[in-house]
């Protein structure tokens, strides 16, 4: 065999080698091109999964806060568009995680923060309308008439516990200030009449 022979052969078997390599890297590099996208807004999330190992098994699973959104297994590509998320007065944590089935050095995991969208937002209480500070009525104000009640009632009079004095118009008894002198009078008409008598008896006594 000359060394022509020996030469093309060689040759030969080193580009069948490089084919085989090249092969493989094309082969792997559809496998090594996972390519997770996603977004978060206000409202909704997007997600795109593409380029991963077209064979299956590949697992995904989207969560908003406790809510578990969506739970779906794929082969080379999966996504939703403008999911809706729950509606929320605060920031909500969008999480995303990707498992796939070539190997955990292509899995995803990644969360996002939802805004509140405007005019959503939790109104802040104001000082006036806290409950602590609002004045507490008094014991006297809740207790105490009000000049319209005062003005209305009749004040009561003060009882008085003394004896009344004796009324000047109480009706007569009986009993007046000419009393005494009709009772003079009628001592002195017995008296004259018994010395009438006494004189008429000793003038019969006399006669007979």
């Amino acid at each position: 065999m000359s060394i022509f022979q020996n030469r093309r052969r060689s040759g030969i078997a080193l580009g069948a080698a490089g084919l085989a390599m090249a092969g493989s890297v094309m082969m792997a590099s559809p496998a090594s091109a996972h390519t997770p996208r996603w977004s978060v807004d206000c409202d909704s999330v997007t997600v795109s999964l593409t380029q991963y190992n077209a064979r299956g098994g590949n697992t995904v699973t989207l969560t908003a806060g406790d809510k578990t959104l969506k739970t779906a297994t794929f082969k080379d590509h999966w996504g939703v568009e403008d999911m809706a998320l729950p509606s929320h007065t605060q920031p909500l944590e969008v999480h995303l995680v990707v498992k796939a089935v070539d190997g955990d050095r292509w899995n995803f995991d990644d969360t996002k923060t939802s805004p509140v969208c405007e005019g959503q937002e939790q109104p802040t209480p104001t000082p006036s309308d806290s409950p602590s500070d609002k004045p507490t009525p008094s014991a006297s104000a809740v207790t105490s008439p009000s000049p319209s009640q005062s003005s209305s009632a009749p004040a009561a009079k003060p009882v008085d516990h003394e004896s009344p004095a004796p009324s000047k118009d109480l009706a007569e008894t009986g009993a007046s200030s000419t009393t005494p002198l009709i009772a003079g009078i009628a001592a002195a008409v017995l008296i004259v009449g018994a010395g009438l008598v006494m004189l008429t008896r000793k003038r019969r006594s006399s006669q007979v």
